[in-house]
């Protein structure tokens, strides 16, 4: 085993395991702080990987802006025990009733999953911004675009959101 897979691997489990403990966390604050940590380890993959664009958009979008605002609006809430919602019966019924649903399609998705071998990348065009643009403006234009005209719908449908909101308090 080379010293690349023993990262790889290292790295993978540090990342599932702080993924498991964004669930297992019992105090929200505490979750979005090891949700931020996966975000910085999906990011080290992502290094490992060459494709440092995508490790650094990672960590300034997802790490650095969204998480930061989701632990702000979490202390902003001061969420405590009293403030809670009572689960029934039926509620945690259903749940394991997802999470069973969950996890047979999972295991249904990975039964037949073929594992690549690990392989260290070359050194030129992989990963670089250059080589990633030319992919993005050529091969990937119509997808590129289609997801451009689904975040402007979105921040449209928020402002529309918004208004209606404050229409309606006021």
């Amino acid at each position: 085993m080379s010293n690349l897979e023993i990262i790889t691997f290292a790295l993978g489990g540090l990342t599932i395991g702080s993924a498991l403990m964004v669930i297992l966390s019992q105090h929200p604050v505490r979750s979005v702080m090891y949700l931020i940590l996966t975000f910085f380890m999906i990011s080290a993959n992502y290094i490992l990987m060459n494709a440092q664009f995508i490790a650094i958009v990672n960590i300034i979008v997802y790490a650095g802006a969204i998480m930061v605002l989701l632990l702000f609006v979490l202390m902003l809430l001061n969420l405590s025990k009293d403030n809670e919602p009572k689960s029934t019966l039926s509620m945690k019924l259903a749940a394991i009733l997802a999470g069973g649903s969950l996890m047979t399609v999972l295991v249904a998705a990975v039964k037949d999953a073929v594992v690549a071998p690990i392989t260290e990348v070359s050194a030129n065009q992989q990963g670089l911004v250059e080589s990633l643009g030319q992919l993005l403006f050529t091969k990937y234009v119509l997808p590129f675009e289609i997801s451009s005209i689904l975040f402007i719908s979105a921040m449209v449908g928020a402002v529309l959101l918004a208004k209606r909101e404050k229409q309606i308090i006021d």
